[in-house]
């Protein structure tokens, strides 16, 4: 007598990806999936919460506890990305769900990205491009489309963990001199770049030409730059933010630019995410917008899934996570 096989484990993706990055669940799971641009968990996965056992979303979705009491079997959840925000993580804990991120596989892309928005807004790439593009380029002006020289500038970076030293790392190679604000610099076992400078935020604030963000979004960070501390800002200084929309205060930002109290602004993310297409900052020339594109490469991106997959499986096999966010949930 033949013994019966056990199902597979049910599984929810929140998000249409590629196949060919979820490879490694190939008939180890059953999944249902959403949307390719899902901003909420899609209703037609609402009738399998109750049944599933693993969740791999992105950081679009919000796992709350009224989320979590409609998954009674959940064993683990998976987010693709490196933040974590999205997720009641303290929740999760409490109920023994380990939950996954993907550290380190992002932090080249962001960092190549933040480069890029810097040297953009310093050198008005976007609206000189417009200018040309709409017929204001009539000849080589010694006055025109002046930028910011990136040599001997400061670069102030909020948050030195690894984003923001690959950006220093970036920067330095530019002639830029780093300063930055972080009491857990050095946490991780590595040392600050050497010639570096730890400064307080308010010192940070006044004395950057560029103030580039890469720290995670928290209670205390969560509003960070507002208009006090943009007020702190030097006038011809520019704000990068590559890390979590709500860590600038988007009122204040506005208010800021449009009253010349900082230069500009290069965002690659905003608060809301995504930013309606009517708002002022749109309109603004010193303030350029792109959409979350910090990861966007083919390999990063790929490999944040592969990353993710691995997390999710652990966690249905009952091993633990590769790259876990609350290991205390392994502790006896």
């Amino acid at each position: 007598m033949k013994t019966k096989t056990p199902p597979l484990p049910l599984i929810i993706i929140t998000h249409t990806l590629p196949e060919d990055w979820m490879i490694s669940l190939t008939d180890r799971v059953r999944a249902v999936t959403g949307p390719l641009d899902a901003t909420r968990l899609a209703a037609g996965l609402e009738a399998h919460l109750a049944e599933a056992e693993g969740l791999f979303c992105l950081l679009t979705i919000p796992v709350q506890k009224a989320l979590l009491d409609r998954m009674p079997r959940l064993r683990v959840i998976s987010n693709m990305a490196a933040g974590v925000d999205n997720v009641d993580v303290a929740e999760c804990t409490r109920r023994g769900i380990p939950v996954g991120n993907t550290p380190g596989a992002l932090t080249d892309a962001t960092a190549d990205l933040t480069m890029a928005l810097l040297l953009s807004a310093a050198r008005q790439l976007p609206e000189s491009a417009q200018d040309a593009r709409e017929g204001r380029w009539k000849t080589w002006s010694p006055g025109g489309w002046l930028g910011a020289d990136l040599r001997d500038a400061t670069l102030g970076i909020v948050g030195m963990g690894k984003i923001g030293r690959a950006v220093a790392e970036r920067a330095h190679g530019f002639g830029m001199r780093i300063v930055f604000c972080d009491p857990s610099a050095g946490a991780d076992g590595r040392p600050p770049l050497p010639d570096a400078k730890l400064l307080s935020f308010d010192q940070l604030l006044r004395m950057s030409d560029f103030v580039s963000l890469h720290c995670p979004l928290t209670p205390e960070t969560r509003g960070l730059m507002d208009g006090s501390a943009l007020g702190r800002m030097k006038p011809t200084a520019i704000l990068i933010n590559a890390a979590r929309g709500p860590i600038v205060d988007t009122v204040s930002l506005t208010r800021a630019l449009t009253e010349g109290q900082i230069a500009g602004a290069a965002l690659d993310v905003t608060d809301p995410e995504p930013l309606p297409s009517d708002h002022p900052l749109y309109k603004m020339p010193n303030c350029l917008i792109v959409p979350h594109i910090g990861s966007a490469t083919h390999g990063t991106r790929r490999k944040m899934a592969e990353m993710a997959c691995e997390n999710l499986l652990a966690g249905l096999e009952g091993r633990k996570l590769p790259y876990c966010v609350n290991p205390e949930v392994y502790e006896p």
